[in-house]
C-alpha cells in the first residue's frame, strides 16, 4: 500500500528505515499461540516484497525509500510523490501488486518443475496471490484505490474524493457483512482478520513511514573521502537514464557524447541541480547547457 505524505526537504540521500508497529509484534504472537506462524511469517515477507517494489520503481523517478511500517495487517509506504505526473505514480502503485503476481507465477513454475515442493511453498503462493488481487480493489488504502483516485481527477477533486469515498463505505461494508457471516455461520469460525481489514478500509490510510523526493548531500562523504566515477552517455539521454548511476559513495562525472564526438562535462552538482528540480524527462546536453 502506498501512502503520501506532503513534506519538502533539503538535498540529502537517505537510508531506508523499517519501523514495527507494536500491534504487528502482538499479531505475531497470536499467530504463533493458534499455529498460524507461518502464515503470519509468508504474508509479512510477501508484503515486504510488495513494499520494496513500489520503493524500487519510485526510485527510477527521483524517489527514496524513507521508512517501511509493519502493520498487522501487513505494511505500509508512504511519502512526498508531488509532481511526479500520474503516469508515473500508476507505475509505482503497479509495482507492488505485479511483484506479488510475478512470485506467485514462480512458486506454479516450481510446482509444476519439481511437484514435491508444493507442500512447502503452497501457503507462500497463495499469500502473494492474495496480496495481487487484494490491492486490486478500489479502496483505500490499497493501490486500487490510489488508482481509481488518479483516474477520477479529471471530474475534479471534489467528485473524485466523494465517489472514493462511496467506494471505501461500500467495500468495507461488504467485508464488515462477511465478517458477521463467519459469526453467525455454525460451518464457519468468526473472521476476525475480515474486521481488521472492514475497519482499515473505514478508516481509510492510516500508518505512517514516508520516502521522498530524492535527496542528496556529500556533506559527510567529503569528510572521508570519496572515489569518483566517470561514465560515458549519450547527451540525448535523460536525467531520469542517468539516475541509476548516482550512489553515496561516489562521486559521479557524466562525460557527454553527441554521437561519437565528445561533447562536454557534467559535474554531479549541475546533475543534481536538475534532479532537485525534478527535471526527469531533460536531455542532459540541455542540463549541461
Amino acid at each position: 500500500m502506498l501512502f503520501r505524505k506532503r513534506k519538502q526537504t533539503r538535498l540529502e540521500l537517505n537510508a531506508p528505515k523499517l519501523t514495527v508497529h507494536p500491534l504487528f509484534l502482538l499479531a505475531g504472537v497470536l499467530s504463533a499461540c493458534t499455529g498460524e506462524l507461518p502464515l503470519f511469517l509468508a504474508a509479512t515477507v510477501a508484503a515486504l516484497e510488495h513494499e520494496c517494489a513500489h520503493a524500487f520503481v519510485a526510485r527510477r523517478y527521483g524517489f527514496t525509500l524513507d521508512r517501511v511500517v509493519l502493520m498487522p495487517y501487513g505494511a505500509a509506504i508512504a511519502g512526498d510523490i508531488a509532481g511526479i505526473g500520474r503516469k508515473r505514480e500508476l507505475s509505482v502503485l503497479a509495482a507492488g501488486p505485479l511483484c506479488n503476481l510475478a512470485t506467485g507465477f514462480l512458486f506454479v513454475a516450481l510446482w509444476w518443475l519439481w511437484p514435491e515442493t508444493y507442500p512447502y511453498t503452497d501457503t507462500a503462493a497463495i499469500v502473494s496471490f492474495s496480496l495481487f488481487f487484494v490491492n486490486l480493489l478500489p479502496a483505500y488504502p490499497l493501490d486500487g484505490g490510489r488508482a481509481l483516485r488518479i483516474l477520477l481527477e479529471p471530474l475534479g477533486a471534489k467528485w473524485a474524493k466523494g465517489i472514493c469515498a462511496a467506494v471505501n463505505l461500500l467495500a468495507a461494508a461488504g467485508v464488515l457483512g462477511y465478517f458477521v457471516y463467519t459469526c453467525v455461520s455454525p460451518s464457519s469460525a468468526p473472521a476476525f482478520s475480515a474486521l481488521i481489514f472492514a475497519g482499515l478500509l473505514a478508516t481509510g490510510a492510516v500508518g505512517g513511514g514516508s520516502y521522498r523526493r530524492l535527496t542528496f548531500s556529500r556533506k559527510k562523504s567529503f569528510a572521508r573521502g570519496v572515489e569518483e566515477t566517470r561514465i560515458a552517455l549519450s547527451a540525448d539521454c535523460t536525467v531520469q537514464d542517468a539516475l541509476r548511476f548516482l550512489r553515496d559513495d561516489r562521486y559521479l562525472t557524466l562525460l557527454l557524447f553527441d554521437g561519437e564526438s565528445f561533447l562536454c562535462e557534467l559535474t554531479e552538482e549541475e546533475y543534481l541541480a536538475a534532479v532537485e528540480r525534478g527535471d526527469f524527462a531533460l536531455r542532459l546536453r540541455d542540463v549541461a547547457a
